[in-house]
């Protein structure tokens, strides 16, 4: 019986490896819980081409948005832990909601599983062309003069450019009306461009073109350094807020349950992906740095040291979800 056993699952054992092995078979879906337009679609629609081209398969982008990413995070981690769905959340949707949202079911440490970051993308501290300030100084000069007249938008109430602005409004003394926006970066971006708000803190990638076009002004930029898209733009620590030099990083995932062979394998394909010449020459164009981890292991050490920064930034801003 127990000669029996061990033959079975000696067969069991083979065709995993068997099936590993021959993954992918089927298109995969990359799930992105934003609209497009923004940066997390930004990152998609870069690297899509280059793991087609390793995985021999398509990859089709779907975007999930709403609930400040929440919407994209459930669909991931209830699909099928098979490799056939991989999910790209950033900062907001991974780090920061489970803060916000203490009482959503879903908490990506535990029931996603972390293959890589991507890309960091500096956060931009940008104005519609009519407000008369150039930098982040006469901003707050001319909101002072307007207290309760002017508004600003974000990708929602829980999201990390409504944290970091409502960060600054507290330093620099004033206040702006927050104006959510469902669907990410790329909304909160369009309201500036139509002049609905007075200004958002999003990503430089989300505003490159537009501050080339005229449509939008970049006051500052929210990094350590300045962005080599806008050499010209100081950083908001140049300015006088060190403190806001955080960005929006992106990241690859899996449902939790995924085979091993399949994480790893995937985990192959996202460091091939990013290394690409061609895939690292557009996401700077577009403001992006790659940035990728040694390990899935090494990244879910940063996912949890990144909820533990952001639950106390939440705290000190006292941020809800509205």
């Amino acid at each position: 019986m127990v000669q029996r056993f061990l033959i079975v699952l000696g067969c069991f054992c083979v065709g995993a490896a068997v099936n590993a092995q021959d993954y992918p078979t089927r298109p995969i879906r990359m799930i992105v819980p934003f609209v497009p337009g923004g940066s997390s679609d930004f990152v998609a629609r870069i690297i899509q081409p280059k793991m087609i081209e390793l995985l021999r398969q398509q990859v089709v982008v779907d975007n999930r948005a709403g609930a400040s990413g929440n919407i994209g995070v459930e669909i991931a981690a209830r699909s099928a832990p098979d490799g056939y769905t991989v999910f790209l959340g950033n900062v907001g949707s991974t780090a920061i909601n489970p803060s916000i949202f203490p009482k959503f079911p879903i908490l990506p440490a535990r029931d996603l599983i972390g293959l890589t970051l991507l890309v960091d993308v500096p956060g931009a501290f940008a104005t519609h062309p009519s407000v008369p300030a150039n930098t982040v100084k006469e901003f707050i000069d001319y909101a002072k003069a307007r207290p309760g007249q002017l508004n600003y938008g974000s990708s929602g109430s829980g999201a990390a450019q409504r944290l970091a602005f409502e960060f600054f409004m507290s330093k620099a003394g004033i206040k702006l009306v927050h104006i959510p926006y469902k669907g990410g970066a790329g909304a909160a971006t369009a309201a500036v461009l139509a002049g609905e708000v007075t200004a958002t803190m999003v990503t430089v990638a989300s505003f490159i073109p537009h501050v080339k076009s005229g449509r939008a002004k970049v006051l500052a930029v929210m990094a350590p350094k300045r962005s080599p898209a806008l050499p010209q733009v100081p950083t908001m620590a140049e300015s006088g807020f060190p403190e806001l030099t955080l960005g929006s990083w992106q990241a690859m995932y899996v449902p939790k349950g995924t085979p091993r062979p399949i994480v790893n394998r995937l985990y192959t394909v996202m460091i091939r992906t990013m290394e690409d010449t061609e895939v690292v020459k557009r996401m700077a164009n577009g403001g992006a740095d790659v940035v990728t981890s040694k390990s899935p292991g090494e990244f879910a050490a940063f996912l949890e040291n990144q909820t533990a920064f952001w639950a106390k930034i939440v705290k000190d801003v006292g941020a809800t979800a509205e």
